[in-house]
């Protein structure tokens, strides 16, 4: 990320810098951390995915800091650029308060607001049959002021619960259970409420006061990143589309719409074999090469590859493609939209269906060499020397081809190799 960073010119860092490929893949990265905090906490799965997109827009904000921070760095006390490798050395510090220090309170409290997170969605099934008790470990580690809160008992319909439902700071331990209404009476609301503001007084900016499985969210909207007035705005309450006219006032949010539009242009992640697949979600699931894709990433993502199914874009915001397509940056297919990315790899397939068979085989080279030197071809009614032989002299020629694969079914064959050598 920091060599990205350098690579900027100018004297201000520009926020189109967050959907760079280096700082997008360590906002991934840093999300993953957060994400693994909760990957055994039985959930639903809509509630699941809801906390990991507040993991990433957090892990986004939070890189906004950290290059805001890194940049000024690049330049020496005369004004000058200095080399990367001391840029590098003088913002090691930068990282070890962010990715080290920060990063696991930061873990802790995502892993707490999941479990709080699920056990709501529990007790939202009962609804008020039973009332909910807060309780904490009762070790010497309690915070006193926490420890007042202790025993307090109200149902879930209480808007006690809206402010102060666990966790209520960071690397908090508390939590909260179902209890008989008849075994335990209901606290006065006034005095639950007097003591959550007790219990929360060092909290002056008010950061803690949410309800995670109410809010289905790891981290409030305002946090150590954020600013107030993200408590309330309607695009991070879900009460407006960030559409594309959206016009931010500030830094800031002009960083939060960009890390949500690319947040959108994520894809859910399924396990498949030994790897991973992940599908944009703006891939069209109802068009006609879905399956046939579905099918090549199965196959790769069986042997143990991440792979990639991303959407056909056009003409979107520069940010938005480089959010999906940036690692194509600096290559000839920049511009371009291949079909999939197996590991750090872009490829295309290609299908086409003609009598003679010859034809559909230089078809499907064209067309599929222009987005990549990658390309996985449906077998057309060929032996493979002579379509070897197609290709050598294509490469002996000049053209890019790196490796071309063909599909029968669900089986697919690597037909070349470029060589090492």
């Amino acid at each position: 990320m920091m060599k990205a960073v350098y690579k900027t010119g100018g004297s201000q860092l520009s926020i189109d810098i967050l959907s760079a490929p280096q700082v997008l893949g360590f906002i991934d990265a840093h999300a993953g951390v957060l994400d693994s905090s909760f990957e055994r906490t039985p959930m639903s799965d809509a509630m699941r995915w809801r906390l990991q997109r507040s993991d990433f827009i957090f892990s986004g904000m939070k890189t906004f800091h950290e290059l805001n921070e890194a940049f000024p760095s690049m330049l020496d006390e005369n004004g000058e650029r200095k080399p990367f490798e001391r840029f590098l050395n003088d913002v090691r510090s930068i990282d070890q308060t962010y990715n080290a220090s920060y990063l696991r309170a930061e873990y802790n409290f995502v892993n707490a607001s999941a479990e709080m997170a699920a056990k709501w969605e529990g007790f939202m099934q009962d609804g008020d049959r039973y009332n909910l008790q807060y309780r904490t470990q009762k070790d010497d580690k309690v915070r006193p002021e926490h420890a007042s809160l202790d025993g307090v008992t109200l149902p879930p319909s209480d808007s006690f619960w809206e402010e102060f439902y666990p966790p209520n700071g960071w690397n908090c331990r508390c939590t909260v259970v179902q209890v008989r209404k008849s075994k335990y009476p209901a606290t006065s609301h006034d005095d639950a409420m007097r003591l959550g503001d007790d219990a929360l007084q060092r909290d002056a900016k008010g950061i803690f006061r949410f309800n995670p499985g109410l809010e289905q969210k790891s981290v409030p909207d305002y946090n150590p990143y954020t600013i107030r007035r993200c408590r309330d705005c309607d695009i991070a309450n879900g009460r407006l589309k960030l559409a594309r006219q959206f016009a931010p006032d500030n830094e800031l949010c002009e960083a939060c719409a960009l890390v949500r539009r690319c947040e959108q242009l994520r894809g859910d992640v399924i396990s498949h074999g030994k790897g991973t697949i992940e599908i944009s979600r703006l891939v069209d699931r109802s068009d006609n090469d879905y399956e046939r894709l579905l099918s090549v990433a199965r196959h790769f993502a069986a042997g143990g590859a991440r792979v990639v199914m991303t959407p056909k874009m056009t003409r979107p915001p520069k940010f938005e493609y480089d959010c999906v397509y940036g690692s194509l940056k600096d290559t000839p297919y920049y511009g371009k939209c291949p079909d999939l990315r197996i590991g750090d790899h872009w490829y295309e397939h290609e299908g086409f269906s003609s009598d003679n068979p010859k034809n559909a085989f230089r078809n499907m080279l064209n067309h599929g060499l222009k987005q990549s030197d990658r390309v996985i071809i449906d077998r057309p009614n060929l032996t493979d020397a002579y379509m070897k032989r197609i290709i050598q002299q294509r490469a002996k020629e000049g053209q890019a081809i790196s490796e071309i694969w063909t599909k029968e079914g669900d089986s697919l064959s690597l037909l070349y190799k470029k060589s090492e050598e």
